[in-house]
């Protein structure tokens, strides 16, 4: 993915330098709610703790940015603003309407949101509340070296799927499923919280679809990278990898065949009617 010496977004809103604590509680979609001892580590709010090696404390930690800090930085911002032109022709050409950008909140350590805070083990995270997605960027080093989701459009996918439940939000779609999820059984909520997540991911799709054919940034292996990407992530290879056997009815996100092949449905179909996952049985 070419991304150095383009356009970056102005939506941007750095905390990096305000530092923060390592125990900070774990939130965001999904309801996450406080632990006293170890933070639920979530990726795009899968449980991912017992892949980390250091689940936390609470002391402050100091925020002072490295190179690698800027230069991740420097990438969320073209990529996002590369969703911002994406995302505003599709509700033109599609809906017909304007698309209202979100915001994305850089931090590093930790954070606080509407829907409650954030460390660098939650992950990214998007928080309807005030219409913002979260990220410490040292996730990517744990996205490669934990997750074995490589590449910068691996990462890429990530800030993707982060705006995939803003425009789910714009459209209505997300306040609609959290209501649902509110007065669900906890295993119906699971089945929600899922095709909200997978409609995220075909979102996703589009993106890189659109982002492919406009920008001329994105190549073949970087389509690959981004589907791997969807495979590491699936809720089944999760709990495999942490010495767990699956439990279908904790699943939040979907197997890691669903979480790839809806990235590819939007990838080769680039509409967002063929990304309705609440529609269908065969998810």
């Amino acid at each position: 993915m070419e991304w150095r010496g383009r356009r970056g977004s102005r939506n941007i809103e750095d905390r990096r330098g305000q530092g923060g604590s390592r125990g900070a509680a774990a939130g965001g979609i999904g309801g996450v709610g406080l632990i006293a001892v170890l933070l639920i580590g979530y990726f795009l709010g899968i449980d991912v703790t017992p892949l980390l090696n250091d689940p936390g404390s609470t002391s402050p930690t100091p925020a002072e940015l490295t190179q690698a800090d800027k230069a991740a930085g420097q990438f969320v911002s073209v990529t996002l603003a590369d969703t911002e032109e994406v995302w505003t022709t599709v509700f033109e050409q599609q809906l017909g309407r304007r698309y209202e950008p979100a915001t994305l909140v850089l931090f590093k350590s930790a954070t606080q949101s509407p829907c409650g805070g954030a460390s660098g083990a939650t992950g990214p995270f998007y928080c309807p509340a005030d219409k913002k997605a979260y990220l410490d960027t040292d996730f990517f080093v744990t996205l490669e070296k934990r997750l074995g989701a490589k590449g910068d459009f691996a990462a890429a996918y990530v800030v993707a799927h982060e705006i995939g439940h803003h425009v789910q939000n714009e459209l209505g779609i997300l306040a609609k499923a959290n209501a649902a999820r509110q007065r669900a059984s906890e295993a119906d909520s699971n089945a929600i919280s899922v095709r909200i997540e997978l409609q995220a991911d075909c979102l996703s799709g589009i993106w890189a679809r659109e982002a492919a054919r406009t920008f001329g940034s994105v190549d073949r292996g970087d389509l690959e990278e981004a589907v791997n990407a969807a495979r590491r992530i699936g809720d089944d290879t999760l709990q495999s990898s942490a010495g767990q056997r699956p439990m279908p009815h904790t699943f939040t996100h979907g197997t890691s065949e669903q979480r790839s092949r809806w990235f590819l449905i939007g990838l080769q179909s680039g509409k967002l009617a063929q990304c309705d996952t609440f529609s269908t049985d065969d998810l």
